[in-house]
């Protein structure tokens, strides 16, 4: 257990957006109670943009307390209008079943589904998928004002563009998540991105009007850069939490390059480092920022969560390679899957030989780095590069102009990376 006081947790680590009233001395009167957070299942991967909500659940269960994971089956098929200016492409069954799938298997790499404040992981559609409109209007509508559901600013914010009576309901149906959960897991607080407030406080609104209990709201602020800007996106998309989708080695390089600014922001709400650590590690990097001491320590935490250390230890190699003294042994020593992320870090060329052509040796090295590849201009440049022991294969210098290239030239049965000079990389995909 850490700090046993929740909210204090994430107010130091500037997690903390809106409260309602009452809710900081309800946790510090029950050490241990249940509060839950949906996720909407819109992709089978969470992204780093959801990680933070992941943090919260981890620290509220890390302080005593009992977490609840909501995926949103049923509320998926519909799509939240908060934050959003146009209405949502709707999922199949099928589709969202496999994301449920999907985001299920990452949020048990975070939360401990043992002992006694085990982590749960709860579907919507179960409840729902059995309730009629008629009953669900008659039991559930009735409590809310229109009034009250218009006021909502994720409603406001769309009235003028447009909102469908589907995207209006969404409010009731999350509200009712809250009720439901209140009545048949105890939970008392609900939480999510500050964007979910109107959506949780009717929540809250529902439980006192049916059930005439208190539950209560807390909201994190979403994660911006300094400049700004929407968290988590590079140039080529989201940053996905899955490897398939984003590699480790791009996810890793995602959290290294950040600002020393948004990187001492960033060391706060995703890793659990405590407060004197953070602190040590901050005076460090200031006294050299050249050697990115924060952005290396946050990016190796948050990899070494996501993915594992072994994938840490791949990417590390990788970025050697690249950057460093990296090896040939450690260049075949990554998967497919690191090798093509290094790739789009340089320029690449794609099939400039056939497997046939690979076996049977039917290029030489010059050949090859001038009319294969246009890695050299001329003839004459390629051969006065290897006489000067300025090509390398695969981190191996080659200086013998009659060099035949072949299939033992390829990591990974596909891949060549042929530098030029010091600083001048290549890749080559067969």
């Amino acid at each position: 257990m850490t700090n046993p006081n929740f909210i204090q947790e994430l107010r130091w680590r500037g997690m903390l957006h809106d409260l309602m009233p009452d809710t900081e001395q309800y946790l510090l009167d029950h050490p241990s109670t249940v509060a839950y957070i949906g996720f909407d299942p819109t992709a089978d991967s969470l992204h780093v943009g959801s990680l933070c909500q992941i943090m919260i659940l981890v620290h509220f269960q890390r302080c005593g307390h009992t977490p609840i994971a909501l995926v949103g089956g049923a509320t998926g098929m519909i799509g939240d209008p908060s934050g959003k200016s146009t209405e949502r492409n709707l999922l199949s069954i099928e589709d969202l079943q496999h994301n449920i799938e999907g985001i299920e298997l990452q949020l048990k790499r975070f939360l401990d589904f043992t002992g006694d404040n085990a982590a749960q992981i709860v579907n919507n559609y179960d409840w729902f998928k059995d309730f009629k409109i008629l009953d669900f209007l008659r039991d559930v509508g009735k409590h809310l004002p229109i009034n009250y559901m218009l006021a909502k600013d994720s409603v406001q914010k769309r009235l003028e563009t447009g909102l469908s009576f589907t995207e209006f309901s969404y409010q009731l149906l999350q509200g009712y998540d809250f009720y439901w959960l209140y009545k048949n897991k105890h939970v008392r607080l609900q939480m999510g991105g500050s964007d979910q407030w109107g959506n949780i406080t009717a929540g809250t609104e529902l439980i006192r009007r049916i059930a005439a209990g208190n539950a209560f709201a807390a909201t994190c602020s979403l994660i911006t850069k300094a400049d700004g800007t929407k968290f988590g996106k590079s140039e080529s998309g989201n940053i996905w939490l899955d490897a398939k989708q984003t590699s480790a080695y791009k996810f890793y390089q995602f959290w290294l390059n950040q600002t020393d600014q948004d990187a001492k922001r960033y060391i706060k709400i995703f890793t659990l480092l405590d407060q004197k650590q953070i602190e040590d590690i901050a005076t460090q990097h200031d006294q050299a920022p050249h050697l990115r001491l924060i952005q290396k320590t946050l990016a190796q935490d948050v990899t070494c969560r996501v993915h594992s250390e072994q994938d840490y230890h791949k990417v590390l190699a990788a970025s050697e390679i690249l950057f460093g003294k990296g090896t040939n042994e450690e260049l075949k020593s990554l998967d497919k899957q690191t090798l093509e992320s290094i790739f789009e870090e340089i320029p690449c060329i794609r099939n400039p030989l056939t497997h046939q052509d690979l076996e049977e040796q039917t290029t030489d090295i010059v050949s090859f780095l001038v009319e294969k590849t246009n890695i050299c201009a001329s003839k004459r440049e390629a051969r006065e590069l290897l006489q000067g022991g300025s090509i390398s294969i695969n981190k191996i210098k080659n200086t013998d102009a009659n060099y035949m290239v072949s299939s033992k030239d390829l990591v990974c049965s596909a891949f060549m990376l042929i530098q030029k000079g010091k600083k001048n990389y290549y890749g080559v995909s067969i």
